[in-house]
Formats: C-alpha cells, sequence, structure tokens
C-alpha cells in the first residue's frame, strides 16, 4: 500500500484531529450509564481548538475532501 508524505503541518493536523478523535470517543464512553442517566459527553476545548488550528495552519480549514485523503493515507484503517 502507498503511503503519503506529509508535510510538517499536515502531520500536525491529522494527529491533532486523530487525539481529537480519541478524546470524544473516550467521552462517549464515559457518558455511557445506565438509562436515564444520560449525560452529554464533555469535550475540552482545548482539543477542539488545537485540531481546527492545526487545520487553518496546515491550509486544510474548508477542505474536509482533502484532509480525509490525508488522514486515510497516513492512517488507513486495520
Amino acid at each position: 500500500m502507498p503511503t503519503a508524505v506529509l508535510t510538517d503541518r499536515e502531520r500536525v493536523a491529522v494527529q491533532a484531529y486523530l487525539r481529537l478523535l480519541h478524546t470524544v470517543r473516550a467521552a462517549f464512553d464515559a457518558a455511557g450509564g445506565p438509562p436515564g442517566e444520560a449525560r452529554p459527553p464533555v469535550v475540552p476545548p482545548s482539543v477542539l481548538a488545537e485540531a481546527e488550528r492545526a487545520l487553518a495552519d496546515a491550509g486544510l480549514t474548508g477542505n474536509e475532501e482533502e484532509f480525509f485523503r490525508l488522514l486515510q493515507s497516513w492512517f488507513p484503517e486495520p
């Protein structure tokens, strides 16, 4: 499988997105519990801000198709 060569800024954007994804997954896991006790998942604003900043720095804001292409090539699903 070919791998992409990302710029430093693209790599930072992908890594920030993956941290955000793992944080959101963990927040949903922690929000689980008995029915009737649903709590909204909490994602630290700093994690979201980091991802947004990294996307902007990489010139990927508003270009989700290109970003997800980079993500798929750098971190393919098993």
